[in-house]
């Protein structure tokens, strides 16, 4: 059988080191050989003696079923083996963090992470339910993290002489010592008489950078799993 569909490009490469990596711009091969975490019902494949446990004990205690605004829990896969992760064909992303590092991410755009990095789910400070409640995953620690983005995401420069305004259902993550509180960009009585529908973004102020999406909030899909 010949097809351009059987290429290197597409092809599952043998398993050289354990790990994260990407498959391809839209999915997340992990190499486990323990323990790792990833977002419920993103699993597309796998070989090997692999556990998906929505609960259960992981390392150091509990396993932390982080829920944020969106309603994204966490699942923990442990054992030996390869999985693939993937959510609605989004572009994904690896990052690397070493000790010091301090990221906070919009739970919507965490796919899955070494389970050597430490996270917690917190209020983001100064936005409150008037900026719709806003949660999101504040990671820490030595590993890799997968993040996906509907699009290519913007990487905007937070100086402390230029704060960035973003709207809230565009962000996906900031560098976490960044101070963040809501800005209205319109009066009520423009508002009224119809504006932009942009009236409050999350400014952000101090010296690091943002991450925005291309797009805005789409309703999540229920999952099956």
């Amino acid at each position: 059988m010949k097809s351009d569909l059987f290429s290197s490009e597409h092809m599952a490469q043998p398993a050289t080191a354990p790990g994260m990596s990407l498959q391809n711009a839209k999915c997340v091969k992990y190499v486990v050989d323990g323990e790792m975490h990833a977002r419920q019902g993103s699993m597309v494949a796998y070989r090997g003696t692999l556990k998906f446990e929505r609960k259960g004990q992981g390392i150091g205690g509990m396993l932390k079923r982080a829920v944020t605004g969106e309603g994204l829990p966490l699942m923990a896969v442990r054992g030996q083996g390869e999985a693939w992760f993937a959510h609605e064909a989004a572009n994904c992303f690896l990052v690397e963090m070493e000790q010091g590092d301090v990221l906070t991410v919009n739970g919507r755009n965490v796919l899955c992470f070494d389970a050597s990095l430490s996270y917690e789910i917190k209020t983001v400070k100064g936005a409150g339910m008037a900026g719709g409640g806003l949660f999101n995953s504040v990671f820490s620690g030595f590993g890799k993290l997968g993040l996906m983005c509907d699009g290519h995401p913007v990487v905007i420069p937070v100086t402390a002489q230029q704060p960035v305004y973003v709207d809230t259902d565009a962000v996906v993550g900031w560098s976490a010592h960044l101070s963040t509180s809501l800005h209205r960009s319109q009066s009520i009585g423009s508002m009224v008489r119809g504006g932009s529908g942009e009236a409050v973004q999350l400014m952000l102020q101090g010296d690091g950078f943002v991450i925005v999406r291309p797009s805005e909030l789409k309703q999540e899909k229920a999952s099956s799993n």
